[in-house]
């Protein structure tokens, strides 16, 4: 099972379902962030640029339907899969009502969240049709497979991982400490020039006007027809 590296916020106070979680998806390629307590899952949102959010209903400190309305009050339209044991329609409905994008009731299966998980970050960046294609570089994140002119380029993880973030955000300048946030997780520890080693490691293998320096913001992709 492959996935795209997403980073999630897991909010999930039983440390059984939670660690379960973690370690799956962690496993799967996502980037996990998991808090425990309702107050603080609700203020972590604002903390990094996270593509999905995994949230459980019942928690200590305030509740997950509460959370769930008060991110959609502030416009803030991360894509939420609720995990719940309370599983009568009436609150499928309402929690579908408050703003959630999807709803798996407990007991669930591991492969079921993440192929859930998936879906809703590929909607989110309109990628109904997984391969994605720029210039002469073809990506598909099902198979992670990279192609230049029907070549397929062989990549590490972090530069695979990369050129996913440049993929799924293409006409968009990604600064440098996006970029840093979304590859590495707040445990890791990133040497300073490590960004650039990726993006020259790139385009040797991509082309070198494929990944373009925007002086003073970032990087952009650019083409490599010429």
């Amino acid at each position: 099972m492959s996935s795209m590296m997403m980073r999630i916020l897991l909010i999930e106070d039983d440390a059984l379902i939670g660690n379960g979680i973690k370690v799956g998806l962690t496993k799967s390629g996502f980037s996990v962030d998991w808090f425990t307590d309702g107050k603080t899952g609700l203020q972590a949102i604002k903390s990094a640029p996270y593509d999905a959010v995994v949230l459980d209903l019942t928690l200590p400190g305030m509740d997950g339907m509460d959370i769930l309305q008060q991110w959609r009050n502030e416009k803030i339209d991360t894509p939420v899969l609720i995990l719940t044991a309370r599983d009568t329609l009436n609150d499928r409905v309402t929690g579908l009502q408050r703003g959630a994008d999807d709803y798996l009731c407990k007991p669930f299966a591991l492969a079921e969240v993440i192929a859930r998980l998936q879906a809703l970050i590929r909607r989110r960046y309109g990628q109904a049709n997984p391969i994605v294609e720029h210039s002469l570089v073809k990506f598909d994140p099902n198979s992670r497979k990279v192609s230049l002119q029907g070549k397929d380029i062989p990549l590490t993880t972090r530069e695979y991982n990369l050129l996913e973030l440049f993929m799924m955000n293409k006409e968009r300048v990604l600064s440098r400490s996006f970029i840093e946030e979304k590859l590495y997780n707040w445990d890791d520890e990133v040497s300073s020039n490590a960004l650039e080693v990726h993006i020259h490691n790139l385009r040797q293998k991509l082309g070198k006007q494929f990944i373009r320096t925007v002086h003073g913001v970032g990087y952009a992709l650019g083409k490599n027809e010429e």
